[in-house]
């Protein structure tokens, strides 16, 4: 079984959840239960759709978590878009986080399409036995 922690698509998105986290610690605190939470959540689910998509029996299964996290990754692109847009993050925060945001987007369809191609290895994934 492959560990989630080698996947370059998950260092790269733990990376980012890590900046969000930080970009947000400025955030008024009205916006605690609001845009706060949901920027961090949307980035959470990245890395965690991708490590719980790992320990999955089987390609198809790995294949629909990295398509969960594409979408959490468009969710949080539109909320930093939003951030930006109602000036709670500055303008370099921004790209540097949407930068990072497409940069892992990519990644995860790139692997999808090779995981369906069958260009992963399937001694990495667990099985029956």
């Amino acid at each position: 079984m492959r560990d989630f922690r080698e996947l370059k698509v998950w260092q790269k998105s733990h990376a980012l959840t890590r900046a969000v986290y930080k970009a947000t610690t400025v955030f008024p605190k009205e916006e605690i239960y609001g845009l706060t939470s949901q920027l961090r959540r949307a980035s959470v689910s990245i890395p965690a759709n991708v490590a719980e998509g790992c320990c999955r029996k089987g390609k198809d299964d790995f294949a629909r978590f990295l398509q969960i996290a594409a979408g959490s990754a468009s969710e949080l692109e539109y909320l930093l878009l939003l951030s930006y847009e109602i000036e709670l993050l500055k303008e370099a925060q921004y790209e540097l986080l949407s930068s990072q945001v497409t940069e892992v987007k990519r990644m995860l369809t790139s692997f999808m399409q090779k995981l369906r191609a069958g260009e992963v290895p399937a001694s990495d994934f667990k099985t029956d036995n």
